[in-house]
């Protein structure tokens, strides 16, 4: 079994090697005291950012009183740290540093390099965004790569597990600058950053995306791959205009039928097998997304869907048999419950072929 995220970081190894860092620049800390307050409050069953949190106010309870002087100590000690374990020390200036912005935002450019300070900045631009940005334009141009993605990471509007910023996601015009600065960025790990952003912004204002993919679209292949990954959630929505940006042919002139599947009563744990006939009605080649929708039964019996890709690919005129799996298997992300279990199969963003299964659950026939 995999290693859960809470026990693979903040670990008592982790904890040990903070301890004697601390001592090293703190000659006065209270390592035994440290530890007593880490371990004292259920730590094991704390989740990972439970940890995080809770490490960081323990921190603060064995450092000095003067933040200056505390997070002095902890730019000392950071370059010893990489990974999440790491996070504690922006997480240090996200509590205790939002009135000292002179020293906080420095040290958050310092820290990211070593971990990451997403979540941290957060706070900074509520309180004052456009103060905030100012940091963040600054931090686009960086010579580092972790500092330039901060520039875009952290100001994304639904960053996942991390605090809304809601002036951004209701006006994302503050982050395009950024956006512009990022687009052809040598690092794929700050490019990834710059999609996701504008993936995030299109689920609210999908048309100041698409303005911008489509100034940006076949200027060179990173952009591309950018504008792609940005357009990811629109082109599964089905929107028009995203799917014109890429070339997909008009669905009037495709069909779709005789959806079959190979049984219609599954249980959970079995892999659904379907297939379809395709018909392109054109003179010339297509370039065609092929998707499908499963409408899940959720444990209250309502439907939700999500959208599967089957692939995209330049089609000829004519019938084509497309067959696909699909597996009803429990996941972490996903839990399957019984019921009807709609299948729709969707050509370049419009419905052709619907079907439905039926899903039971598993017997338990006990032992005999």
């Amino acid at each position: 079994m995999p290693e859960r995220l809470k026990d693979l970081f903040f670990s008592d190894k982790f904890i040990t090697e903070l301890g004697d860092a601390i001592q090293d620049v703190y000659p006065d800390f209270d390592q035994e005291e440290f530890n007593r307050l880490i371990y004292g409050d259920d730590w094991r069953s704390k989740e990972l950012k439970q940890k995080m949190r809770h490490t960081t106010h323990c921190l603060a309870a064995t450092l000095p009183e003067d933040y200056p002087t505390a997070l002095k100590m902890l730019t000392e000690i950071a370059p010893n740290f990489e990974s999440f374990d790491a996070m504690v020390f922006p997480d240090y200036v996200e509590c205790y540093g939002l009135d000292d912005w002179e020293m906080s935002l420095p040290a958050l450019a310092l820290f990211t390099k070593y971990s990451s300070s997403e979540f941290a900045i957060r706070p900074f631009l509520v309180k004052d965004p456009q103060r905030g940005m100012r940091y963040m334009y600054q931090w686009a141009e960086d010579e580092n790569h972790h500092v330039r993605r901060l520039s875009s990471e952290g100001c994304r509007p639904r960053l996942p597990w991390a605090m809304a910023l809601p002036e951004f996601k209701k006006d994302p015009k503050p982050i395009l600058p950024i956006m512009e600065t990022l687009k052809n960025d040598p690092s794929e790990y700050v490019r990834k950053s710059v999609a996701n952003n504008l993936n995030d912004i299109s689920k609210d204002h999908p048309d100041v995306v698409l303005d911008t993919c489509e100034r940006w679209y076949g200027q060179n292949k990173n952009t591309d791959w950018i504008v792609k990954r940005a357009c990811r959630t629109l082109l599964k929505a089905g929107n028009k205009r995203a799917l014109l940006l890429f070339g997909f042919g008009d669905p009037k002139q495709i069909t779709a039928e005789n959806l079959a599947f190979e049984e219609q009563k599954l249980t959970v744990g079995d892999e659904l097998q379907f297939a379809f006939e395709m018909s392109l009605n054109a003179e010339e080649p297509q370039w065609i997304r092929l998707e499908y929708g499963v409408d899940f039964v959720k444990a209250k019996g309502k439907l939700s869907r999500k959208i599967f890709q089957i692939k995209e690919a330049s089609f000829e005129p004519g019938s084509h048999t497309i067959s696909k799996k699909h597996s009803f298997k429990d996941r972490s992300t996903r839990k399957h419950y019984p019921g009807e279990h709609q299948i729709t199969i969707i050509v370049n963003g419009d419905e052709k072929a619907k079907g439905s299964i039926e899903l039971g659950e598993v017997v338990s026939t006990g032992k005999e």
